[in-house]
């Protein structure tokens, strides 16, 4: 009898296998105790699979506070460059005031940073998108992290008293002109997450009025 062989798919890397053990914990199903990153990045593009990151940015949200003095901002080492894309971020292949690290290395720092806690992002899916692939080159599974969008929930908070464009996409400056937030340092991945943050954190106190979210349902 002709037995198929199966292959065994490699053992993820040591740095994702820590990661991993930090879901093993238990977490606070509140949402004033759960820890949230906000967390942003530059790219060099907007395809997921082929761009790479340039930068990141990430912060801490515990008890309704940033925590700004516990942070990570890394720029990586570019491979791929797009003339384009600098006239928005304005990070250059070459910076001498910008130390570079791998993106081996920004990834197992986010890791590190992130650990078990709710990802939050403004449109979230393409960061995370980001991430996955280069952890996919780097031989590891996905992110583990449960997530949410402030583009989404700003329009959960803007549909308690109005529903008349449901199919509105929100862009972050629409959240910085309707919540009164400050852009500077926009476009950059640790100014992006700031702003984020703040945009977060005034879109929960409109929908806690209602008296209807959780932490359950605050999760995209």
């Amino acid at each position: 009898m002709h037995i198929p062989f199966i292959k065994k798919k490699p053992d993820p890397p040591e740095f994702y296998k820590e990661y991993v053990r930090k879901f093993s914990e238990t977490t606070s199903p509140t949402l004033e105790d759960t820890r949230f990153v906000v967390f942003d990045t530059e790219t060099t593009g907007l395809n997921a699979r082929k761009d790479r990151m340039l930068s990141l940015g990430a912060l801490e949200i515990k008890n309704n506070e940033i925590k700004i003095a516990n942070s990570l901002e890394v720029y990586i080492e570019q491979e791929l460059f797009n003339e384009e894309a600098v006239a928005i971020h304005g990070i250059l292949r070459q910076n001498k005031n910008q130390v570079k690290i791998t993106e081996e290395e920004a990834v197992k720092q986010f890791l590190l940073f992130a650990g078990n806690s709710v990802l939050v992002g403004h449109h979230v899916g393409f960061d995370i998108a980001i991430i996955n692939y280069a952890l996919k080159r780097l031989g590891a599974p996905k992110l583990r992290n449960k997530f949410t969008d402030t583009s989404v929930l700003f329009k959960r908070s803007v549909h308690l008293v109005n529903i008349t464009n449901p199919d509105k996409v929100y862009s972050l400056d629409e959240l910085c002109e309707a919540l009164n937030i400050s852009k500077n340092d926009r476009h950059k991945a640790m100014g992006d997450a700031l702003i984020t943050a703040l945009a977060f954190l005034k879109i929960l106190t409109r929908l806690k009025s209602s008296k209807k979210t959780s932490l359950k349902k605050i999760l995209i």
